[in-house]
Parts: C-alpha cells; sequence; structure tokens
C-alpha cells in the first residue's frame, strides 16, 4: 500500500535542525532529571503500596495527612469506584511475616485518625523490600545496556560502523526522550517502563534497519550519488511503509493507554512517546550521524570516487 506515490522529500536537508531539537529536548529532561529527579516506582526504591476502597467519597488531603508526608496518596481508577493508592517508603523487615507489618500500620493509622468509612481489607497490596529494589534497578540497566551493545554489533557486522553508530545514536535518543517525557509528567519509573523502554529500543531500532537495508540496495544502482542522496531515497521509498507501521501501533497503543488501567498508564505512555520519538529519529537521526560520519569515505558496496565531493576539471589555457 501506496500513501506517498514517488514522493522526494528532501529530509536530509533538514537534519541540522532535527539534531538542534532533540539536543534541546534532551537537555531540557536531563535538568529537570537532575533538579527534581526520575520519580522511581515501588520496584526500584523499595516501599509499600496499598489500595483502600472507601465508603464513601475519600478527602485525600486527611489521609495524606493522617498518614505523615512521606505517604503519597492518589485517587486510583474511576472516582465513582472510591479507590484510594497509598504508597510509603518503609517495607517493614524483608523476612517472613514481617513483611506485611506496613500494611497493617497503615490500615490501623487510618483507623485511628477518623478519616472515613472504609473496608478493613485492602482492594490490593504491593510490596518490595530495599534489597530487591536495588536489585531491580541494577537489572534493569544492565539489560538496556547489553540491548544497545547486541544492537551494536549486530549492525555494525550487516552494514558499516558509521550505520550501526547512527543508529545506536538513534536508540539512545529515544530512550533519553522518553525519560524527559517521563520526568516532565512526573510518571514513577516501574518494570513496565522498563518494559516499554526496552521495547522501543527493539521498535526503534527494526526502523532503521528497514532504511539501512534499502540504503545498502540503491548503493548498487546509485553508485555515482553520494551517501546523502541515497539516503534521502531510502527514506522516501520507505516512508508509506513507516507511517504505517507506526500509525497502527501508535492507535493500538493510545487505546491501551486509555482503557488499560492504572497498571498499564506508565507503559502505554512511554510507548506512545517512543513510537512518535523512534520514527523521528529514524528519518532524521540516525541516517544523519551515519552521513556526518560517512563523510568522504566510500561505504561498503560503493567506490571512494562516489563518496568524495565530484571535482570539478581544471580548464587548460588556450596556446
Amino acid at each position: 500500500m501506496q500513501i506517498f506515490n514517488k514522493s522526494n522529500f528532501d529530509f536530509v536537508r533538514w537534519r541540522w535542525h532535527a539534531l538542534a531539537l532533540s539536543t534541546l529536548v534532551v537537555l531540557a529532561g536531563v535538568v529537570m532529571i537532575a533538579t527534581r529527579g526520575l520519580q522511581k516506582g515501588v520496584d526500584f526504591e523499595g516501599g509499600t503500596i496499598v489500595i483502600v476502597k472507601f465508603n464513601e467519597t475519600p478527602d485525600l488531603n486527611r489521609i495524606t495527612s493522617a498518614l505523615g508526608g512521606d505517604a503519597v496518596v492518589q485517587q486510583y481508577g474511576d472516582a465513582d469506584n472510591r479507590d484510594v493508592m497509598i504508597r510509603v517508603r518503609r517495607a517493614g523487615a524483608e523476612t517472613g511475616g514481617n513483611l506485611s507489618s506496613e500494611v497493617d500500620r497503615i490500615i490501623s493509622t487510618l483507623k485511628s485518625s477518623g478519616v472515613g468509612a472504609f473496608n478493613a481489607t485492602p482492594v490490593g497490596t504491593e510490596i518490595v523490600g530495599p534489597v530487591v529494589g536495588e536489585q531491580l534497578r541494577r537489572q534493569g540497566i544492565w539489560a538496556t545496556i547489553f540491548a544497545l551493545a547486541g544492537i551494536l554489533g549486530y549492525i555494525a557486522l550487516r552494514f558499516q560502523f558509521s550505520f550501526a553508530v547512527g543508529a545506536v545514536v538513534a536508540t539512545l535518543h529515544d530512550l533519553m526522550v522518553c525519560l524527559a517525557f517521563l520526568a516532565f509528567f512526573r510518571y514513577d519509573m516501574t518494570l513496565n517502563v522498563v518494559a516499554g523502554l526496552l521495547t522501543i529500543t527493539g521498535y526503534s531500532v527494526n526502523d532503521t534497519i528497514v532504511i539501512f537495508d534499502r540504503v545498502r540496495e540503491n548503493m548498487r544502482s546509485m553508485r555515482r550519488d553520494n551517501l546523502a542522496t541515497i539516503v534521502n531515497t531510502a527514506v522516501n521509498q520507505t516512508l508509506s511503509r513507516t507511517i504505517i507501521t507506526a500509525g497502527t501501533t501508535l492507535l493500538s497503543v493510545i487505546a491501551l493507554y486509555l482503557f488499560g488501567g492504572e497498571v498499564l498508564e506508565g507503559f502505554a505512555f512511554t510507548m506512545l512517546v517512543g513510537i512518535v520519538s523512534g520514527t523521528y529519529s529514524t528519518v532524521f537521526i540516525a541516517s544523519a550521524i551515519a552521513i556526518i560520519l560517512q563523510r568522504g569515505k566510500p561505504t561498503k558496496g560503493q567506490p571512494a570516487a562516489a563518496a568524495a565531493a565530484p571535482v570539478r576539471p581544471s580548464k587548460r589555457r588556450a596556446s
């Protein structure tokens, strides 16, 4: 299916503008994370989450005051359900039955403070000790590092090192943009969000490889053209496929974000940002980095004369 018939948009022309925009967004995210921090969920920070159902509309401010300043109290799900999610950093001892002591303390505190009638049995609980949280955080970081290293090695073997660097830079760009927007909108960093980040890593690289594969094919038929022209042609040739793939995936993720509930909201939000960023970085960032690094050097399947700038013949003086 072709959306654009023989399109000839000059994407390469805007590579410097795209790099400047991406740098601005990433720097803004870095500043936000450095000043306000990346909000870590109970998976990584450790702590206790309790979901309590009230018999009447709960007063979140009174609940927060009763539990103390370190408690995070939020409405959970639809307001008509009158469910409240309470999160505290304490998790009790990390052994045996003592692990649930913090849940009992939260329930008893709510009863004694008279914040309203609620069910004594929590609707749901989640408890992660600090040791487990540290282990999960470390494993999440290593999973991301190994994924990027594998991508770099695969593309370097299949294409050329400059293309591999472009793909990895584009993938890092997508991860940083996702982290920036997570910081902007104050989403917790949880295992679901890490799963979303790793999914975006694969999604972005797959898009990039499709374009790089077309670049490699074009090198055989466009031997006399420079790499910028070849890349621009490849992006236009795969433009319909890129838009259809990104569009259908985006519709599914929007449905997941709207109807997936509180548990999947962070994952769906990460995917929303990542799909948009991944499509953008595939077209502008990965190709731009490859062109910049490859300037003046021959690529695989292309003679050296084609990579270099054409030299005008010198004029001879008339004798």
